[in-house]
């Protein structure tokens, strides 16, 4: 086990908000997308981060055993979690053997293969369906939308429960329209069990500034609550 080595960006050893109860999230290091709204841009380079063992990373999350169980667990997002598929494999494969429930925190955005080794491990997907179209999903977040689709076809073939999420953001997609169309995505799916709406902050502005990269929506305002209580509204109502 102490052989299987992933890249790390860094750890929240607490986190209340990556799936159900209080969590040991893990975000990897790596992504092959550049989302326009992206908070880590220090996450991106799959060279960056620091290497860690299986058996250390177990040893950090098996301190906070006593917190985490039985309600919580461990979440692994990125980066993009996908890019380092072996040992999201391995880590959830012992996590599951000494009783963690494990989520996958995601944009889809890798192979086929990459999916099929991580999922049979994974007891949640959380799922950041960014557009609901191919064109904003290419304008803005550089990826494929087909790959994210055919992703989730995977967790609903695989039996895995999924939370969907997306970020709003103002003049991008925060439109009732928008948002219907999400929900209209999300019914192709029998394991999705939920809908999250994220709220876009600028938060990440100084990380930006930092690295010396010019961040694409500096000038666009941050989504106030009203708007995501609106659009909840709709999801609740289409449901």
């Amino acid at each position: 086990m102490g052989d299987t080595i992933g890249r790390l960006h860094s750890v929240q050893s607490l986190g209340a908000v990556d799936g159900p109860g209080l969590r040991y999230v893990v975000f990897l290091q790596g992504c092959p997308m550049r989302c326009a709204y992206c908070h880590n841009p220090d996450t991106w380079d799959a060279a960056g981060g620091e290497p860690v063992t299986l058996e250390a990373l177990m040893a950090q999350i098996r301190r906070y055993r006593s917190y985490l169980l039985p309600h919580g667990g461990v979440t692994v997002p990125g980066g993009e979690p996908l890019a380092q598929p072996a040992f999201v494999a391995a880590l959830f494969r012992q996590l599951r053997a000494e009783g963690f429930h494990t989520a996958l925190d995601t944009a889809g955005a890798g192979s086929a293969e990459a999916a099929a080794q991580t999922l049979p491990h994974t007891d949640l997907v959380i799922c950041d369906l960014k557009f609901p179209d191919e064109a904003r999903f290419r304008q803005y977040c550089r990826g494929e939308l087909s790959r994210t689709l055919a992703f989730l076809d995977q967790t609903a073939a695989a039996g895995v429960p999924v939370w969907l999420r997306q970020v709003i953001v103002p003049g991008l997609n925060d439109t009732a329209d928008d948002v219907r169309a999400l929900c209209r995505t999300a019914r192709r799916w029998p394991n999705v069990q939920k809908i999250e709406l994220l709220p876009f902050r600028r938060l990440c502005l100084g990380k930006y500034a930092q690295l010396g990269i010019p961040f694409p929506l500096a000038d666009t305002p941050e989504c106030p609550p009203e708007t995501i209580a609106a659009l909840e509204k709709i999801i609740k109502n289409d449901s």
